[in-house]
């Protein structure tokens, strides 16, 4: 055995011991997920949520940092920026997969500078109305905006989101022209919705569905290929009209390129274990929500996939970041 062959194995073990320790004792100080979106969504919702429990597993804080603008670009480039360590988390949703297509002009690429660590969970948009649209049903809001082209507003929380590609693919199958309005995050769009600023939204079942019950906004439809749970009376956007129409919003984890393969793996162990406990899946189903469990490189493929399938709905709809 050489001298250049015996020393580049004693650094490989050395890197793979410092590795291992670096993991067995992951993490040692609190760790930081940024999340790209304004508070009180559902991003910001689940995050905490899912923070909290971490923190006893893992026996560290996981404390939330909200970074929002610019349709996630804002917090997202931060944590590009930030050290490959495990101590800075992303919390991303199907916005980012969406920008991949939307926007062309980013300061980072999502697959190059990010690894996957673990989906959180999936739900459906309710395409809600103001009560003061006199439209009872999803065939009646057409019939209306196709006799009133550019007549109606949907908000959504920004360029790129889930809502906002909610309203583009409703616009390309139902054939209608309404326009849209972004706000600087979902509690805002749905502020607008409410107050009457805009007569349209397409939001998550999870946050939206109080305000349905109460009376606030009136539901149209949900965005599943089949009813929710949670509001089973209201019909899906497909059965009411719009047919094989499906839109939702999912959140997920990923980190820094780079980042150590083992504390990856532990946090995927530590999400997926929270996510599989009958009291979060009663939890969350009872508020519209599905757990989703995938290890990274199922979830990197999910990504790709999803990647894939926005770009074509993007092209399709002619949906602009401006």
């Amino acid at each position: 055995m050489n001298l250049s062959f015996r020393t580049a194995l004693t650094l490989a073990s050395l890197l793979f011991t410092a590795l291992l320790a670096q993991a067995q004792t992951y993490p040692s100080k609190s760790v930081r997920v940024v999340v790209p979106f304004a508070a009180g969504g559902p991003a910001d919702i689940y995050a905490r949520y899912l923070s909290q429990r971490l923190q006893e597993p893992l026996g560290q804080s996981f404390v939330i940092d909200n970074r929002p603008g610019a349709g996630s670009i804002i917090g997202t480039e931060l944590v590009a920026r930030s050290p490959a360590d495990g101590y800075t988390l992303l919390l991303m949703s199907n916005t980012h997969t969406i920008n991949e297509s939307l926007i062309q002009k980013k300061p980072f690429a999502l697959m190059k500078e990010f690894v996957p660590v673990a989906p959180i969970n999936y739900s459906d948009l309710v395409m809600v109305v103001h009560p003061s649209v006199p439209a009872k049903s999803v065939k009646e809001l057409v019939a209306i905006a196709r006799a009133k082209p550019h007549g109606m507003n949907y908000a959504s929380s920004g360029n790129g989101t889930p809502y906002h590609l909610a309203g583009e693919l409703f616009k390309s199958m139902a054939g209608v022209d309404i326009t849209h309005v972004p706000y600087k995050g979902s509690s805002e769009a749905r502020t607008g919705v409410m107050s009457g600023q805009v007569e349209i939204m397409f939001d998550a079942i999870t946050t939206m569905t109080p305000m349905v019950r109460g009376g606030r906004v009136r539901a149209l439809g949900t965005t599943g290929l089949k009813r929710s749970s949670v509001l089973p009376d209201v019909p899906t956007v497909s059965e009411a009209g719009v047919k094989d129409y499906e839109a939702t919003i999912w959140l997920g984890v990923m980190v820094p390129a780079g980042t150590p393969k083992a504390v990856i793996d532990r946090l995927n162990a530590e999400i997926v274990r929270i996510a599989a406990r009958p009291d979060v899946k009663k939890t969350w189903n009872e508020q519209g929500a599905e757990p989703m469990s995938m290890n990274p490189a199922e979830f990197e493929k999910y990504l790709n996939d999803d990647i894939a399938k926005w770009a074509k709905v993007v092209k399709a709809s002619g949906a602009r970041a401006d």
